[in-house]
């Protein structure tokens, strides 16, 4: 007997494991753990069934609610790891890491180009003794981390790894994000080493060694976040940053890897942003879109691998310096939507992220903020619980329209002949600077907006305050950066200097073939060899990229 679509939901849902807990309303009245007819439009479907508009699970979040994953780093590791300690001590269910300028550009703590940036930004990591500290008494095996990081994402995943061994960990059991994905670098946030096709073979030996060794390790991290933080509208961000993973899913195939094998190590970042229902229709378009995609594009043919993962975090552009308190209202709003539309893990901003890294205080704010949506709101109850709105499924329908349009754009750039790829395009339109001039425009029409109030920010173009009482912020004294010089000199004293040249000679010598670099790299960190040392090793062999001059 044919099943019709609720009947085929109750079926998963009765054989997935539920949280023990009451979901019923505030006043007590029961709640069904999904609303809709018995058969829902295919595009729309079932929570856990294709094509996922609804939701990964048929349970919701009744099934395991999403991971609070609050993102820190500042100043040397140890002050990052003893805000880690408060973090997880406060109930924040996993790990995000922000690093300092230096280490997000491949440089040492005591390079010239890193000088007044250390550790002001995020954490600074110079070795693998650095992420010994990060981590001290927080066992990596038992710990979801994510690292967000792009240009030299895989040295910093060589240190993740020799730390986790040196604390004994079973390697092949760890679990996380790395971010790795350089083509956002390129389109918004422009931190990158090397050009475009020496990064693609390092994130393609990546995604084979985790693969292999390491297989509930997801390598690479898609980010929209970037791109919609430098001015892209919703649909932009969600075509340019869903164009850029099905680019890497073609890197994963080029290399000879099974899709359905390597795809669930794909996983999305996005930011979810002040426009409440735009959010939740980007989302839950983003899920289908994606499905879609990897079944009849690329050929997978698992759920798992048609899924769309992500990590979200509220909107850091839409924090104000005036008024810095009613970026604790924004950032609720941002949350809620991210959750309504599914979100896996998410990761709420500071009201004094405007002005500075958070304080204690207001990094628990955040945190407490999840907490209360996640505890006192009831949302998680329901699966989707804005499904068959017909606003929400109009503006989600819409999205799709629109990213599928872009999708059209970018594999039809003109230039030189492609193979009619995704990545072909992608990389036309780095060369040609198509991304940056489409986020420019975004950009300047809001901007418009805002000068002409029909976009309105309050604090900033309504209700203006002339005087505002001074906000205490974090302050990194230039102390951190002259003690972390002066650690990474005694490092490098304590070291055997030709295990480290051996080592990093190694690599270079790798870099010139076709072999996997990540044995070799995991050798030249185990060496101490610096996150410096290892980049300009690698510099040497394939030079640096300066993008093209666009007028």
């Amino acid at each position: 007997m044919k099943l019709n679509g609720r009947e085929r939901w109750q079926r998963a849902f009765a054989q997935a494991q539920v949280r023990d807990e009451d979901f019923t309303t505030l006043s007590g009245v029961p709640l069904a753990p999904v609303y809709g007819p018995d058969e829902a439009p295919e595009n729309i479907g079932w929570p856990g069934e294709f094509p996922f508009t609804r939701g990964l699970y048929a349970t919701g979040y009744r099934g395991r609610s999403w991971t609070i994953r609050q993102f820190a780093g500042f100043g040397n590791a140890e002050q990052t790891n003893a805000r880690y300690h408060q973090l997880l001590k406060a109930g924040g269910g996993g790990l995000s890491v922000a690093f300092d300028m230096p280490t997000l550009m491949g440089r040492d703590s005591d390079d010239p180009q890193a000088l007044g940036e250390v550790g002001h930004c995020g954490v600074a990591i110079d070795s693998a003794a650095d992420m010994e500290v990060l981590f001290n008494n927080i066992a990596l095996q038992d710990i979801t981390t994510s690292m967000t990081i792009s240009g030299p994402a895989v040295p910093i995943f060589c240190m993740y790894v020799v730390a986790a061994e040196r604390q004994g960990a079973d390697i092949g059991k760890l679990n996380g994000t790395l971010q790795t994905d350089i083509f956002k670098e390129y389109i918004a946030q422009k931190e990158w080493l090397f050009a475009p096709e020496p990064h693609l073979r390092l994130i393609g030996d990546l995604m084979e060694y985790t693969t292999a060794n390491i297989p509930a390790y997801k390598p690479l991290s898609v980010s929209g976040y970037h791109i919609r933080e430098a001015g892209a509208t919703a649909a932009q961000e969600l075509a340019f940053t869903l164009a850029d993973g099905f680019a890497y899913v073609e890197l994963g195939l080029s290399r000879g890897l099974d899709v359905d094998q390597f795809a669930p190590g794909l996983s999305f970042f996005f930011d979810s942003h002040i426009d409440f229902f735009e959010e939740i229709a980007k989302f839950r378009a983003a899920r289908r879109i994606w499905a879609r995609w990897l079944r009849d594009v690329y050929g997978a043919k698992t759920p798992r691998a048609q899924w769309l993962r992500f990590h979200t975090q509220t909107a850091g552009v839409s924090l104000t310096a005036q008024q810095p308190e009613n970026n604790i209202v924004r950032t609720a709003i941002e949350a809620l939507a991210a959750v309504l539309g599914g979100t896996n893990s998410l990761h709420t901003n500071a009201l004094d992220e405007v002005l500075a890294l958070p304080t204690d205080k207001s990094a628990k704010i955040a945190l407490r903020t999840q907490q209360v949506i996640a505890e006192e709101s009831g949302v998680g109850n329901v699966a989707d619980p804005l499904g068959g709105s017909w606003y929400v499924e109009a503006l989600t329908d819409e999205l799709e329209r629109q990213a599928e349009e872009i999708f059209a754009t970018i594999k039809n750039l003109p230039g030189e002949a492609g193979d009619g790829s995704m990545t072909a395009g992608i990389l036309r339109g780095i060369e040609d600077a198509y991304f940056t001039g489409q986020i420019a425009d975004a950009a300047f029409v809001y901007q418009q907006a805002l000068e002409a109030k029909t976009k309105r920010i309050v604090g900033v173009n309504v209700h203006v305050d002339e005087n505002q009482d001074e906000l205490e912020i974090l302050r990194i004294s230039h102390e951190v950066e002259r003690a972390q010089v002066e650690l990474l000199k005694r490092r490098r004293d304590a070291r055997d200097d030709q295990l480290v040249a051996d080592r990093l000679a190694r690599l270079s010598e790798a870099a010139q073939g076709e072999d996997n670099l990540i044995p070799p790299m995991l050798e030249a960190v185990r060496a101490e060899a610096t996150l410096g040392e290892i980049c300009d090793a690698l510099r040497k062999q394939w030079g640096e990229y300066r993008e093209p001059a666009k007028f």
